[in-house]
Parts: C-alpha cells; structure tokens; sequence
C-alpha cells in the first residue's frame, strides 16, 4: 500500500495533536523552526545527521 507522505504526515500529526494535546503555540515553534532550520546554513549538517 503506497500512502503519499504528506498524508502520513497529516495523520500522524493530527493524531498527536488529539491524543497529546500540545500548547499551539509549541506547534506553531517546532513547525516555524522546521521551516527555518531546511533553508539554512545548517540544512546539509541535518541532513547528515538525520540520514
């Protein structure tokens, strides 16, 4: 079964929001920081790192 990933992504993500219920303001940083984090200097090192 071939699910796209921005689905996967969606599902889990609404998941652990219902089920861990976070401050919005902690998932408008992470997601804010994300964002941030893939277009710096330090994007190759993440990568890295995360592979």
């Amino acid at each position: 079964m071939d699910v796209p990933l921005w689905f996967a992504l969606l599902a889990v993500g609404y998941l652990g929001v219902k089920l861990i219920r976070p401050p919005w303001w902690l998932i408008a940083v992470l997601l804010l920081g994300g964002f941030l984090l893939a277009d710096s200097v330090l994007a190759p090192v993440i990568n890295g790192f995360v592979k």
